[in-house]
């Protein structure tokens, strides 16, 4: 198997079976076998096909003689691949994209007789008209956000910020990882990094957070395996600040939604180890996820828990000093990670904000007076966000919010919500609500 298979059998298997791209491509690199440089094409090869489709198809509809819609799945997705690396890869020839496309058909589509000669020739035509085919001019087509998207998110955006999230929604995202201090110090990480091989730099924001680079597979380096660092973009980290919790007191934590663990992980490392954190998922294999993360990273002061947010919990009335509610939401801020999502059907998620209202409703009641709630999301969409919050607000006279503490980089915060927009600060697309329960 090589990084070309690998990538064609994770887009068949995202486009048959719904599968998640960095799932999927994990799974696949390692059953193939494959080198830290293989696996890296692979996952370049199924994001960039993912993040360029409609444009791709642009390209395909000028070449083929037939039709886009009659061609085989799988002869499609390899058209894909072989388009997507003449004309978007500047490393590799024009005669291995050809050849390695070939080749793909012959081995998944051995009973389309007309397909090696299709793929071929198209190909072959591809790169000979490379600079000289129409370039798509719409956003749909340019950036490859279906009509629907783009029309919901221009509603959300301010003025001037579609067209740079669209870009960065198809860039590749840096690797960042939180250094976890109760372990090392940021300087010494630098260092043990390099022992390794992997290139560290700091986050130029966000304090102790690292943006790696030839680190291959992270489960293969033993500062991970020693749990000195953990993985999560500086947006969601920043939700977690926010709440500035203390390291040197005990405090009750609950992050409700809390799979992987991410957020509960800098919490217990920004709370020194002390307190104790309840991190609650619905899925057990998720509960497991933060149970082998935490013990990772020698945070014993968490405690998984399986429990749906949307479900009271009687012992819990009253009893947090903080929660964070980072609820289930439409993921359009996080696009660029998951790219895939972009094609989903928006009208499958115009019931969210009635969901996100009700936990948020219902994880209010587990504040103490005086206590914090922090609400977020990964989608920049209003009606996700703000209204949620102004709907909670009016069925909730006993909260009010408060200003964020941001670094320096971000202007002062008065309205206590904050909108990261990605292509803006090169963090996810996020959005996070301070507010307060009235003594």
């Amino acid at each position: 198997m090589g990084a070309r298979d690998t990538a064609l059998n994770a887009l068949i298997a995202c486009r048959k079976n719904g599968a998640w791209p960095n799932a999927v491509l994990k799974e696949y690199i390692a059953r193939d076998h494959l080198d830290s440089r293989d696996g890296a094409l692979a996952t370049r090869l199924c994001y960039g096909v993912l993040q360029n489709r409609s444009k791709l198809d642009f390209y395909l509809k000028q070449l083929l003689t037939g039709k886009l819609k009659n061609l085989h799945p799988a002869v499609r997705d390899i058209l894909h691949l072989g388009l997507y690396q003449l004309y978007e890869m500047d490393k590799i020839p024009e005669s291995a994209a050809v050849n390695e496309s070939v080749a793909l058909v012959k081995k998944y589509c051995p009973k389309q007789s007309s397909a090696k000669g299709l793929v071929n020739g198209v190909l072959r035509n591809a790169a000979r008209q490379k600079g000289q085919l129409r370039e798509p001019v719409s956003y749909e087509d340019r950036y490859s956000h279906p009509e629907k998207l783009i029309a919901l998110l221009k509603a959300s955006l301010p003025k001037g910020k579609l067209e740079p999230m669209l870009i960065a929604d198809n860039q590749a995202p840096d690797m960042t990882v939180q250094v976890n201090t109760l372990k090392i110090t940021t300087a010494a990480l630098i260092e043990r990094l390099a022992s390794e091989q992997v290139s560290a730099q700091p986050h130029p924001w966000m304090p102790d957070c690292l943006i790696l680079s030839g680190t291959g597979s992270l489960e293969h380096l033993e500062s991970f395996r020693q749990g000195l660092f953990y993985v999560q973009d500086p947006a969601a980290k920043l939700s977690v600040l926010c709440a500035e919790l203390p390291g040197d007191r005990d405090i009750r934590l609950l992050d409700c939604c809390s799979a992987p663990g991410g957020k509960s992980f800098a919490a217990a490392i920004a709370m020194g180890g002390r307190g104790s954190i309840t991190s609650c998922d619905i899925h057990p294999h998720k509960t497991a996820l933060i149970e082998n993360g935490a013990a990772r990273l020698g945070l014993t002061n968490i405690t998984a828990r399986l429990q749906s947010a949307a479900e009271p919990v009687a012992e819990w009335n009253s009893a947090m000093d903080v929660v964070i509610a980072d609820v289930p939401c439409s993921g359009y801020g996080i696009i660029r990670k998951k790219p895939d999502i972009r094609y989903k059907d928006p009208a499958e998620m115009e019931d969210l904000p009635d969901l996100q209202l009700s936990i948020l409703k219902n994880q209010a009641d587990y504040v103490r007076p005086g206590g914090l709630l922090v609400y977020s999301t990964c989608t920049v969409l209003k009606r996700e966000n703000e209204e949620v919050v102004r709907a909670f607000l009016e069925s909730r006279e006993d909260f009010a919010v408060e200003p964020l503490p941001l670094p320096d980089v971000f202007p002062k915060n008065e309205t206590g919500m904050l909108t990261l927009i990605p292509g803006e600060y090169d963090t996810d697309g996020f959005f996070i609500c301070r507010l307060r329960r009235k003594p």
